[in-house]
C-alpha cells in the first residue's frame, strides 16, 4: 500500500506487510519481547479474549480453548 495524501484514493486491498516490519522493530528495540523478571509485582496472565460483546462466553470460547488444551 503506498502512502498517499488524498485519502480518497486510498489503495483497496490492505497490505499488512508495508507496515508490519515497521511496527515490530520498533517493538524489538523498545523491548516488548524481554519481561522484566525483576519486578515484584504479580504476573498478569489472559489466556482466553474476554467474552464477546454480549457479555456470555459461547461454545467457540469453549473450541478454542478445547484446541489449544490438545
Amino acid at each position: 500500500m503506498a502512502q498517499n495524501s488524498n485519502p480518497l484514493n486510498m489503495s483497496r486491498a490492505y497490505s499488512p506487510a508495508d507496515t508490519e516490519g515497521r511496527i515490530y522493530k520498533f517493538w524489538e528495540e523498545s523491548g516488548y519481547f524481554k519481561p522484566d523478571t525483576s519486578s515484584n509485582n504479580p504476573p498478569f496472565v489472559m489466556i482466553m479474549p474476554p467474552p464477546n460483546v454480549t457479555g456470555e462466553l459461547h461454545m467457540g470460547h469453549a473450541l478454542t480453548i478445547a484446541i489449544e488444551d490438545m
